[in-house]
């Protein structure tokens, strides 16, 4: 029996790869987009992407080596680190329960899970001034330069997940919550992914929207009063969404060897683009090169 792996390297860029899984059959395009149940799949591609970086004072993400590491067995199954149970599996429909590690942490840290054999360097920041009014009288906010940033801490999500299939491509809909009480924040995530196969050439498409809430952006992006008391009252985070795009091109060389091209684009929802840390409303990756499957 096989397990449907949609494209693990494209979701690695920028998401935890469990996220990238749907245990069902019919959306299988190839057999080397399946893993076979009860066995090991590990793959590597290697090859030149980057990830921008939306926070001031840091350099975006060169992307050379993304690997992945997988096992599905009967209900329970294991993806670069996340663990997932299946509730459920039928010919249209399947529902799991699943970990997860959040996207946001990986712009602050060079080796969080997210950008594994990832490296990002952080740089000096231009100052930025704001003008405000108030009475008549014009007054500057105070420059967006901070001290040290204090840790964001790694937490796993833990939840549900819904996937429903048909010919027009599959939905997936996610809820989870912080497991370790780093922030007891939430998430949401829905998406559409469509994937055709011509020959040896496979094209994925994705649309995806994820909303977070006010404890998740507050956590990761408002200040702290170490970093900048100013900004630390001034800013205040509510939940919002990000939308995204994702775009993949394979070419199918044999069961071992392929050629990859992917792209993704996310802009960030309001909330976070009005956090002092973020000079950028977006993030994008891509990356070009060639994967090889154990």
């Amino acid at each position: 029996m096989l397990k449907y792996i949609r494209n693990v390297l494209l979701f690695l860029i920028a998401t935890p790869a469990s996220m990238a899984l749907a245990k069902a059959e019919p959306v299988c395009l190839t057999s080397s987009d399946c893993i076979t149940q009860g066995e090991w799949d590990i793959s590597l591609a290697v090859g030149y992407g980057k990830k921008t970086n939306p926070l001031q004072d840091y350099d975006d993400i060169p992307l050379y080596v993304l690997p992945s590491i997988a096992y599905y067995g009967e209900q329970w199954f294991f993806d670069n680190g996340n663990l997932g149970y299946s509730l459920k599996e039928a010919e249209r429909f399947s529902i799991n329960l699943v970990t997860s590690y959040s996207d946001d942490r990986a712009f602050f840290y060079d080796w969080d899970p997210s950008n594994l054999f990832l490296s990002g360097d952080r740089t000096s920041a231009d100052v930025n001034i704001m003008p405000m009014r108030t009475m008549s009288r014009e007054i500057t906010e105070p420059p967006k330069v901070f001290e040290e940033l204090e840790s964001r801490h790694f937490t796993f999500y833990g939840g549900i997940e819904a996937f429903y299939y048909a010919r027009w491509g599959f939905l997936k809909f996610a809820y989870a919550h912080d497991l370790l009480n780093v922030h007891n924040g939430e998430t949401l995530h829905f998406s559409w992914n469509y994937g055709i196969a011509i020959e040896q050439w496979v094209f994925d498409a994705a649309l995806r929207a994820d909303w977070k809430s006010a404890e998740v952006i507050q956590y990761y992006y408002g200040v702290r009063e170490s970093e900048n008391s100013y900004w630390s009252e001034h800013y205040r985070a509510d939940s919002g969404w990000n939308t995204g795009l994702e775009l993949t091109t394979r070419y199918i060389i044999n069961e071992q060897w392929n050629i990859l091209m992917a792209y993704r684009y996310t802009g960030l929802s309001d909330e976070i683009k009005d956090s002092p840390l973020v000079n950028e409303d977006n993030s994008q990756s891509y990356f070009v090169g060639a994967a090889y499957r154990f």
